[in-house]
């Protein structure tokens, strides 16, 4: 705040209040307190003058304030109403201070494309940013609608989901409704986040009924007309891509068309496959895309050589999924906790007794719109009601990677680098087929890491050959040990 104050306490006003106290100073700008009903806004003549021919404030809003040698402008503005700098850092107490603020917003980018308006001054009772035209860096507008929001933290709107962590005093579906009005887009599944509790109405009903006059937000778009189609995208499998798309992420981000005939959630997935078969990495891509809170079960995480112990974390890791829905359960080697109860490697009632906890759990967090993946290496060892429809719908096989599948890899993964004209991606491609893709990632990965340790601009086949060399070989994998070599001679 700025040491020099334009007008001294007890300065009688055009509209006979007098200045009490400054609250907020800009560059050209300074905000203050009144014994009146109204706060006033005092700008250099320039700086309104330049509001004036860009639409944003007629002129006959202001009048002329003197004070020594020292002329300004000055406007009223009824202190039931928001007069204030958009970088002071408080956040709306309502959801209709938040949408008069997204109004306001998108009613002045109206009037100037090119101003940035984190830097502005926001005047509600006209529903207006005023921009103060400072030399900062630009800020996007829904960075400056995220970080009002937040009371200070800078984000945008696009990142919706940790916008409505940190606004935990608004629903998700008001913090949707506020950035449409702002003109600007949210994601297909803001309507799947968890609930939270209202916000709370602290303003006086007069305020809420005027500001409902004057500021009509549109209506939310259908997640069709908001958001650009989802597509998932899992270079190398293209099979399992195509099956993520169609019976997770279409559902998920278009999920009114099909609740209309009764689909309110994906169903619950079983990939299994070899070792190395790209399993994990694939969960692992579609978890990233969605972008939701996953929780892990697996034997490091929930097994224990105590009775109930593991069906108890097993309950734990559900509740916390359920509570922090929609959220992803990834079941690690489900073999470890899903064998068939009939056979004889199953541990009595121990064992049956987990198997149990899933078969009860599984139904009732998909309900709770928690999506379900579990992945084995042994499908014949999973007790058949587990694979029985309505827990698993879908048992997916996921074998080694074809030719056809690594070159789509590689030529994914090559495309973000600089590569030169010696590569060979025959020779490339001859090495990789069989293996894990991790390992074509690996691969590539490694000789980027060489070819600039030795100084290069460009990826090249040398680096390329460097790096498979480094992968073990079949035999290595299947033979390697480590230790001593008596010799008794």
């Amino acid at each position: 705040m700025a040491k020099d104050l334009w007008l001294p306490k007890g300065y009688e006003l055009p509209d006979g209040s007098k200045v009490r106290s400054l609250l907020y100073s800009g560059d050209e700008w300074q905000i203050f307190d009144t014994n009146g009903s109204n706060n006033i806004l005092l700008t250099r003549p320039e700086l309104a003058q330049k509001w004036n021919e860009f639409g944003f404030l007629d002129e006959s809003l202001f009048e002329d304030v003197a004070f020594g040698s020292e002329s300004f402008r000055s406007l009223s503005s009824h202190k039931k109403y928001a007069l204030t700098p958009v970088e002071n850092g408080e956040s709306p107490e309502s959801k209709v201070d938040a949408m008069a603020f997204a109004f306001a917003l998108k009613e002045s980018r109206k009037l100037s494309e090119e101003a940035s308006y984190h830097d502005s001054v926001y005047v509600e009772q006209y529903s207006r940013l005023l921009p103060g035209w400072t030399l900062t860096p630009h800020v996007d507008d829904e960075v400056v609608l995220g970080t009002w929001i937040t009371g200070g933290v800078v984000i945008s709107t696009e990142s919706f989901r940790r916008l409505t962590n940190l606004t935990g005093w608004m629903p998700a579906g008001d913090l949707a409704e506020i950035i449409n009005a702002a003109g600007f887009a949210v994601p297909a599944d803001a309507g799947l986040l968890a609930k939270r509790k209202p916000a709370s109405q602290s303003k006086s009903d007069a305020k809420i009924a005027i500001t409902k006059e004057s500021v009509e937000p549109e209506q939310p778009q259908s997640p069709g007309d908001t958001t650009e189609a989802k597509i998932f995208k899992l270079p190398g499998r293209p099979q399992l891509e195509e099956f993520f798309n169609e019976h997770v992420i279409d559902i998920i981000f278009n999920a009114e068309k099909y609740q209309a005939l009764g689909i309110d959630f994906p169903s619950a997935i079983v990939l299994h496959g070899p070792p190395g078969c790209g399993k994990t990495f694939a969960v692992e891509r579609l978890v990233e895309f969605i972008d939701w809170p996953s929780y892990s079960i697996d034997s490091n995480s929930v097994g224990s050589p105590y009775i109930h112990e593991t069906s108890k974390k097993i309950s734990e890791v559900f509740d916390t999924a359920i509570d922090g829905a929609p959220s992803v359960v990834v079941i690690d080697e489900m073999e470890s906790f899903l064998t068939d109860r009939r056979s004889g490697s199953s541990s009595g009632l121990h064992h049956v007794e987990e198997v149990a906890e899933f078969l009860r759990r599984i139904p009732e967090a998909i309900k709770s719109k928690v999506l379900i993946i579990a992945m084995t290496n042994m499908i014949e060892m999973i007790d058949p009601a587990i694979l029985r429809r309505g827990r698993f719908d879908h048992i997916i096989e996921v074998g080694m990677p074809s030719r056809e599948e690594v070159s789509s890899l590689a030529d994914s993964l090559l495309s973000k680098l600089p590569t030169s004209d010696d590569l060979n991606l025959d020779k490339i491609l001859n090495a990789l087929t069989g293996k894990a893709l991790s390992d074509s990632a690996f691969v590539i990965r490694e000789a980027a890491r060489l070819a600039a340790k030795a100084g290069k601009t460009q990826l090249d086949q040398e680096s390329i050959d460097t790096a498979l060399n480094s992968l073990p070989k079949d035999t290595e994998k299947k033979g390697r040990r480590i230790g001593f070599v008596w010799d008794d001679e």
